[in-house]
Order: structure tokens, then C-alpha cells, then sequence
């Protein structure tokens, strides 16, 4: 009785590897670099947040504490 040959299976395709992203995995980066660069362009529409004066006081003291 001859033993029965297992075939190979078929060996994967070298093409390359085919991934497909999401229109927003491309679109989000892209809008925020465009956002950066246009901040960085026209400064004057920056405006920095106004900082609560308790918040303000509190890093003030805890700067003192670890200066000592």
C-alpha cells in the first residue's frame, strides 16, 4: 500500500502587502499640519488662554517648594 503525498499549499503571493487605510487615517494629519503651518504664519490669530489666577498661584508655591 503506497502512503498518499500531501500537496503543498500555495506559496504566498510576493506582490506586496495590500492594506488599505481609511480616508480620515490620511485626512486628519494632513488638516492638522495645515492648521500648524497657518498658526505659524499669522501669529496674530493665536491667542493664548487665560491662565485662573488660583491655578496661577498654585504652580507659583509649588515652584517655592521645590526651590527650597
Amino acid at each position: 500500500m503506497s502512503a498518499r503525498t500531501h500537496s503543498r499549499p500555495h506559496p504566498a503571493t510576493t506582490g506586496g502587502v495590500d492594506i488599505r487605510l481609511p480616508w480620515w487615517a490620511l485626512a486628519l494629519p494632513a488638516l492638522a499640519f495645515v492648521a500648524l503651518l497657518l498658526l505659524i504664519l499669522n501669529p496674530s490669530d493665536a491667542h493664548a488662554a487665560s491662565g485662573d489666577p488660583a491655578i496661577t498661584q498654585l504652580f507659583e508655591r509649588a515652584r517655592q517648594l521645590f526651590a527650597r
